[in-house]
């Protein structure tokens, strides 16, 4: 094996999966290609059926590629997969956990599955329980923990095997912010300690936080990569942000076609629009105004700013993340009742 695969925590090459056969034939990845470096966190976004789900399935040897190669921690997923689970901690969108068990007893139970002894498996569960400051709550049945409890020991027990690398497959939706910033301040801490984390998430506040790379995918392909800041001066400058009345997003859509650095775009459902705007954004703000007064579409908010990851995201595929379209669904909700 090459220096340079030894030195991947994780190492991706030309993966094809398809599931089904024609007609009906569904390619869930078309040849993607990733890494992760030693030491470092990578982010993995993308819309639902972009392929982030299906990646993880192949790394942990759930499923097969049936093309290209992947490797974790050096060692070939479909050669040796029983090395592979030696190596990796995984923790997904739901808390794998046994209600009338213990948080103590579950992560306990982990560890035994990892083969090691009693005596090891009780002393690291004690370990992770006192580091995810679950051990309050340690011998309680896990059915009385919170969802963001349940979640940090979800968590816990996928490191009570001491794994190298980590497989998070967007392990903070449904929670609430206090439980995913403790989330994303404990993953910090394991990648002090050395761990390396790939990391699928729609939450693309949490990409920006934690990643130090991103891959973006769409319809099984990687679109885009690059570090937070490279992928937002990829959009090309600043944007142009506004905020008119939902039934009149069609209308400005339409008088602002043609201006600025590319096709103007919907932010989400409540009547945000964006506006690439280059180098040229203070000089857009008056045509901007202008265009819309004619047009006789009031604007409620207006701003120039710098791109966020938000911006590229919806850039690149069109669309928002399933964690904006939710969020905006349940604030309508709750207008509505």
């Amino acid at each position: 094996m090459s220096g340079t695969a030894q030195s991947k925590a994780v190492l991706v090459e030309d993966v094809w999966k398809t599931f089904g056969k024609p007609p009906k034939a569904v390619e869930a990845l078309r040849g993607i290609s990733l890494e992760v470096p030693r030491g470092e966190v990578l982010g993995v976004l993308g819309p639902n059926g972009s392929g982030k789900t299906t990646a993880v399935r192949v790394l942990t040897t759930l499923i097969q590629p049936d093309r290209g190669r992947a490797e974790v921690d050096g060692i070939d997923v479909v050669k040796d997969p029983a090395a592979v689970r030696k190596v990796i901690g995984l923790a997904g969108q739901f808390a794998a956990v046994d209600e009338n068990l213990t948080g103590r007893e579950n992560v306990e139970m982990v560890g035994r599955l990892y083969h090691l002894g009693a005596k090891v498996a009780r002393q690291r569960a004690g370990e992770v329980l006192e580091r995810l400051r679950l051990h309050d709550a340690a011998d309680r049945p896990v059915r009385t923990y919170s969802g963001g409890m349940r979640r940090r020991l979800d968590l816990g027990a996928s490191l009570v095997g001491r794994p190298s690398v980590l497989l998070l497959d967007e392990p903070t939706t449904g929670l609430d912010p206090r439980s995913r910033s403790e989330l994303w301040e404990f993953i910090r801490d394991l990648v002090r300690d050395g761990a390396s984390v790939l990391l699928t998430t729609q939450y693309l506040e949490e990409a920006d936080l934690l990643a130090d790379k991103i891959v973006v995918l769409d319809h099984g392909q990687v679109i885009a990569r690059g570090t937070s800041q490279e992928l937002k001066a990829s959009i090309g400058g600043d944007v142009l942000a506004l905020q008119v009345a939902p039934e009149q997003v069609d209308s400005a859509l339409g008088a602002l076609a043609g201006l600025g650095n590319g096709e103007a775009h919907r932010d989400g459902d409540d009547g945000g629009l964006i506006v690439p705007a280059g180098q040229e954004g203070p000089a857009l703000l008056s045509e901007l105004v202008r265009r819309l007064d004619s047009a006789g579409v009031p604007i409620v908010g207006l701003e120039l700013r710098r791109p966020s990851l938000d911006d590229v995201f919806l850039s690149l595929t069109g669309r928002p993340t399933e964690a904006e379209v939710s969020t905006d669904a349940a604030n309508h909700v709750k207008e509505s009742s």
